[in-house]
């Protein structure tokens, strides 16, 4: 067994992961975050302005470049990072996500694109121990299109039992959400029954998703639906809000998970515009709650958006 040192796991670069695409998955993924039918331009490849949703890249770390279904255990398995100790999988949490869109994906990967990744920060508390990952979508040339920011949390984990934090990457901030005002926008969305088993399509196989017994085991009282679909579901409310629903409009989006959605779930997002963002962009914070729980889901809620003009509302 290696020594237990988690300074020496920050920065540590993990081996290249191939991943691709076709058009039939960025269909398949647009159902899967609740895209309706009068959203053509995400699920109708005939539509003129048709474009791949911008924050499908975050299911290629699940997905890698199977066409088939894959064994999760195996696709996110113990990490080789150096100076951790072994994590129980069945006790990891995803505890947030964000995706900075450099460059539209193309309808089609083909050969030869990757997810290079590395781990940017780790931290320790009574807790446990908390995992946060860098992933850099690049393309055979080595072109960036997207940057990913995610952390895992494991519960119950320990290495020296002291508190440690160390980091030297993230993705920008939330701003707070403003108290004196109401949001600007609230888009109300219902999640389907069905919703996980059409989301589990896009390459995350966790039985959590799909087998009640595991739900009820893990204490989550039946199956929960992907915390991705449900970014997927605020993702979409603030495009249609903020961006008139225009694919190439959301140029970042960003949250915390903080609880768990079950499928059939209404949600409700709450989208606040703060000021500019970076390159023109309109800066919105968000907050996304559960109806049927009364919990907020997605909290700390962060996205760049190209703005629309008010005739195309």
């Amino acid at each position: 067994m290696s020594e237990i040192n988690l300074e020496k796991a920050v920065g540590w670069q993990d081996t290249d992961l191939p991943v691709s695409w076709l058009k039939r998955d960025l269909l398949l993924y647009a159902i899967g975050i609740g895209a309706k039918a009068t959203d053509q331009t995400i699920v109708n490849e005939l539509d003129k302005d048709w474009a791949p949703f911008p924050t499908y890249p975050v299911v290629l770390h699940f997905k890698g470049e199977d066409q088939e279904i894959n064994d999760f255990k195996t696709r996110v398995g113990r990490s080789n990072a150096p100076g951790l100790p072994q994590f129980d999988p069945n006790r990891g949490v995803h505890g947030s996500q964000s995706i900075e869109v450099v460059k539209p994906i193309p309808e089609v990967s083909g050969p030869g694109w990757k997810l290079k990744r590395r781990i940017v920060g780790v931290s320790e508390n009574k807790s446990g121990i908390v995992l946060e990952h860098e992933a850099l979508l690049v393309d055979p040339h080595g072109t960036v299109y997207a940057k990913l920011y995610s952390a895992s949390f494991n519960l119950g984990a320990k290495a020296t039992g002291q508190k440690f934090s160390k980091r030297i990457a993230g993705p920008p901030p939330a701003k707070a959400i403003p108290k004196d005002r109401k949001p600007d926008h609230v888009v109300r969305d219902k999640t389907s029954p069905e919703q996980a088993l059409v989301y589990r399509l896009s390459g995350d196989y966790n039985g959590l998703h799909i087998d009640p017994t595991i739900g009820q085991a893990t204490g989550f009282g039946g199956v929960i639906l992907h915390g991705l679909s449900t970014f997927g579901f605020g993702a979409r409310a603030v495009l249609a809000a903020v961006g008139g629903n225009r694919p190439e409009a959301l140029k970042y989006f960003g949250v915390r998970f903080s609880s768990p959605v079950k499928p059939g779930d209404a949600l409700e997002t709450a989208i606040w515009e703060v000021g500019p963002g970076p390159r023109g962009t309109t800066e919105v914070a968000f907050v996304t709650t559960d109806l049927d729980s009364g919990k907020v889901c997605l909290a700390a809620g962060v996205a760049y958006v190209d703005k629309a003009a008010k005739s195309r509302l």
